[in-house]
């Protein structure tokens, strides 16, 4: 009973995090644009939402490896991901350029 609680405040806590860099720093939404970003190596963060197609999902962190870039696996589906973004739109991959005043870097561990 008391892991479902803990896995909400912490979801809700990235999703704060995520909607501060929304306003205050980069980012880039989409597949296309992440890979070019991961390929440029400035993406300081990468995030997947759960229901993200595995071979998709294995290309992103393949080049996450690479670059050295830390990955955070959304716990919700693209819907949510795209909600958590302010957006009215899907969204299965997002990518931090810069983090604006949020500290989502420092939060997620490189070897997430």
């Amino acid at each position: 009973m008391v892991a479902p609680k803990k896995q909400k405040r912490t979801t809700e806590g990235f999703n704060s995090r995520l909607a501060l860099v929304m306003k205050s720093g980069k980012y880039t939404l989409g597949v296309k644009s992440t890979l070019k970003t991961l390929r440029q190596g400035s993406a300081k963060l990468v995030v997947i939402a759960a229901n993200c197609p595995p071979l998709r999902k294995s290309e992103i962190e393949y080049y996450a490896m690479l670059s050295k870039t830390a990955v955070h696996h959304y716990s919700g589906n693209n819907i949510d991901l795209g909600t958590a973004c302010g957006k009215y739109f899907r969204t299965a991959v997002l990518s931090v350029t810069d983090p604006g005043d949020s500290d989502i870097v420092r939060q997620i561990p490189a070897g997430n």
